[in-house]
Order: C-alpha cells, then structure tokens, then sequence
C-alpha cells in the first residue's frame, strides 16, 4: 500500500468517526455562540491596547474580522486543545486497545510510516478544526458586525483583503500549536492502551502549563511551555510585525514536536506491541474485549464501528 493510500485511508476513518465530527460541530457552533453574545452585548469601540484579549474585543464594533481572532484566543484555552487530545491520544493508544494495532502492522508499510501517516492525519485534522473555527466566525462575524479596511491592534489600517490575508496567517500559526500539541499527544498515546488515559494526561499537561504560565512567580518558566507562545499571533495584528515573537514562538513548536515526535517514534519502533498485548490480556482474562480481527479489512471495520 503507498504511502499516499495508505493517509487517505486513515484520514477517512478520523473524519468518519461520528465522535470526531462531533467535535468538529462543537468547534463550528462555538464562533456562532460568540459571535451572538458579542452582538447582544454590542461592545464600543475604546482606546488603548489593554492586552490581546481586551484589544480584540475593542476592534469588533467596527469590524467583523475580529470576530475570528476572538473565537481563535478564546477556543485555544480549551476547546481546540480537547479536540486535538482526543484524535491524538486514540491514534495509537485506541488501537491497542482495540486489538487492531497488531494488524496495522501486518501492513507492508513499516513502524516508521505508519506513525508518520498518524501523526500527519493529526496535524491534518487539527488543520481542519482551526480552519473551521476561522471560516465559521468570519462569516458570523461579517453577518453580525460591519466588515471593511481592518485596523490593526497598533493602529494602523490596511485593506479588507490584507486583513484576510493576515487571518490566514493566524490560523497557520495555531494550527503550528495544535501540531505541536498533537505530537506530544501522540507520544503519550505510545505509552498506553487506553485512549482516554492517553487523553486525560494531555489536558492535564496542557491546563498544568497554563497555570503555571500564569504565575507571576513561575514567569522564568514561561518561555519553556507548551502553551505560552499560543496567543502571540496577535503580533501579526501589528505594523510592523513583530517577527522575532512569531519565530520564538514557531521555534517552540517545532521543538516540541521533533522531541516528542522523535520520542514516539523511539518507543514506536522498539515495543513489542504483539505481546505487550497478550501480557495485558493474560492479567485481565474476563475483561470484555472486541473480537480481534483476522485480517488488515476486518481491522479496519472494526475502527469504524
């Protein structure tokens, strides 16, 4: 199977998942909630930067484009985060515990690839929901609000298509977060084979970062966590733009994701799947487990159901 079949053919089992496009209604529905609230609350326009938060609320009486960069900082707190753990921490952890890791396997496609077409059908998925985030605020945002030249956090205004463009630009650089975000979660997910443990430790890291991030006392630490470079898009809200937090902040990225990512393929590529399976079904004899399959197909009917 090519590498290219073979990332079709999980993406369509994520995407098809009547729980993972759950998710991505949540995320839709979630700008529109925003979006309605901000409209009844009919904020004004006000001097001032005030922080990233409060500077962005004050931007959208007079543009509807600011809608999208509010619905970004306010679902990267949780809800982004949430979406991206549950696909990350069931891509492998899920299918251990299914049984049909085994079987993947048995695929001609090698350790190596099948966790490179893993981790990129995470990456993809959280492309979608960021992108589904931006695309569903800006046009509630163009419905609910007036929609013309943007003026940007600093003050100066450029044309409605730089604006957009500059959207494009955001959603890119969260979508980089949750990339990142994804790889440590796939790491974790090599470690079990229980999803939801795979899960519930990556919120726990990410709220525990957050926290901490928080902490004037702990400020040193800031640089260093998974979380603390999320919300400095808004330098690309300002003219000129403050290119040296965007890479800092890219930088952190593609640190976590290498380490992490490098640290899954480790332990991918070295366990003993086969038998860590048996091991765990020999201490559990009663527990109730799906039927393992007895070919590559029947595993992957068995991830549809």
């Amino acid at each position: 199977m090519s590498a290219g079949r073979f990332y079709a053919s999980e993406l369509r089992l994520v995407l098809l998942r009547r729980r993972n496009l759950l998710l991505l209604a949540v995320t839709a529905v979630f700008p529109l909630i925003i979006g309605i609230a901000l409209r009844l609350a009919a904020p004004r326009p006000e001097g001032g930067d005030g922080g990233t938060g409060l500077a962005f609320f004050n931007q959208l009486a007079g543009n509807g484009v600011f809608l999208t960069f509010i619905a970004l900082s306010t679902l990267l707190v949780l809800v982004l985060p949430v979406v991206v753990a549950v696909v990350a921490g069931d891509s492998v952890a899920g299918e251990a515990g299914y049984g049909t890791l085994r079987y993947l396997l048995a695929v001609p496609a090698g350790r190596t690839r099948l966790l490179a077409v893993k981790y990129g059908v995470i990456v993809t998925f959280a492309l979608c929901a960021t992108f589904i985030v931006s695309a569903v605020a800006l046009a509630a945002g163009a419905a609910l609000f007036p929609v013309g030249p943007v003026t940007l956090l600093s003050g100066t205004t450029v044309s409605l298509a730089a604006g957009l463009l500059r959207l494009l630009f955001v959603t890119l650089y969260v979508t980089a977060a949750m990339a990142a975000l994804g790889a440590i979660g796939l790491a974790i997910s090599t470690l079990t084979e229980h999803a939801i443990g795979a899960i519930a430790t990556l919120m726990i890291l990410v709220v525990t970062s957050e926290v901490i991030d928080n902490v004037p006392q702990l400020h040193a630490a800031g640089p260093y966590l998974p979380t603390h470079w999320w919300l400095s898009f808004d330098s690309l809200l300002r003219v000129p733009v403050d290119t040296s937090t965007l890479l800092r902040g890219l930088l952190s990225f593609a640190v976590y994701a290498v380490l992490f990512g490098s640290f899954a393929w480790a332990r991918f590529t070295s366990a003993d799947v086969t038998s860590s399976l048996r091991a765990t079904r020999s201490q559990h004899p009663g527990s109730a487990r799906r039927p393992a399959p007895t070919c590559t197909p029947c595993a992957i009917a068995t991830k549809l159901q």
